[in-house]
């Protein structure tokens, strides 16, 4: 089974060479995309049941990922949250796990490291009762 994941990324050659790559690599699913932390959270909070990963960047086109995150820290238990950005400072790494992120990744150089972690989530969740993915957003 596919990780149906959800891509919150503003830069648009960027989210699309993360889904392929994904995709390819990592049997994941892209169930829809944001480019901003309004429409981030309203598609996470408003689909619960249709999504096990979510990958934000924290620098969006309006908003930050961080809303994203906290808007979604009461997920199911199946659900993971992870960052992956620029700025993946300590900084930031501490912030976003006060914030219930399960894993943050530097886009310049944690790419594999992200394959790494789909591929040994993917095989492990969702959950049975889950509805087929919706791409957009509301």
């Amino acid at each position: 089974m596919k990780l149906r994941t959800y891509i919150v990324e503003d830069n648009a050659t960027i989210r699309e060479n993360l889904i392929g790559t994904l995709e390819e690599l990592a049997s994941v699913e892209a169930v829809g995309v944001a480019e901003t932390e309004d429409e981030g959270k309203g598609w996470l909070t408003g689909h619960q049941e249709q999504w096990d990963l979510a990958i934000v960047d924290l620098f969006l086109r309006q908003g930050s990922g961080l809303g994203v995150l906290a808007a979604c820290r009461d997920r199911r238990p199946h659900q993971k949250m992870v960052v992956l950005s620029n700025y993946a400072t300590p900084d930031i790494r501490m912030r976003c796990a006060q914030l219930g992120v399960d894993a943050v990744f530097d886009k310049s150089n944690e790419i594999d490291a992200l394959v790494d972690y789909c591929i040994e989530h993917g095989s492990v969740h969702p959950a049975p009762d889950a509805l087929p993915p919706v791409y957009g957003t509301p």
